[in-house]
């Protein structure tokens, strides 16, 4: 997707050629035709091939994909992501507190925004 959302539209053998692993291309035209069916991505036939294009943007993306997460992996609790981000150490005190300033920072723009 990432290939889509930063050079789309593009063929099947560009996305190739750009993926790091050496996928063969009847497995990425596979992937493409998979997404395209679940309407992750639209297709344009261009001459004799496909060209493709994401079908939502990387922010809708990523907001669909973590509610998904928050509430097939942990019942949609964010706090029961976070705890299991430290448990994990994947994330430490320190990131929290950092994260805990971005936050405050953003609602505080958000609600002076609406003034």
């Amino acid at each position: 997707m990432h290939i889509l959302w930063d050079s789309a539209p593009v063929s099947v053998q560009i996305v190739q050629s750009r993926l790091n692993r050496n996928y063969a291309y009847t497995t990425v035209q596979t992937m493409l035709n998979i997404l395209h069916k679940k309407g992750h991505v639209s297709r344009t036939l261009v001459g004799r091939s496909f060209q493709y294009r994401a079908s939502q943007t990387r922010d809708s993306a990523q907001k669909s994909g973590v509610r998904d997460l928050l509430k097939t992996m942990f019942g949609g609790s964010v706090e029961k992501l976070v705890v299991s981000l430290v448990r994990n150490r994947q994330i430490d005190g320190t990131k929290l507190i950092e994260l805990a300033k971005c936050v405050t920072e953003d609602e505080r723009s958000f609600y002076t925004d609406r003034i």
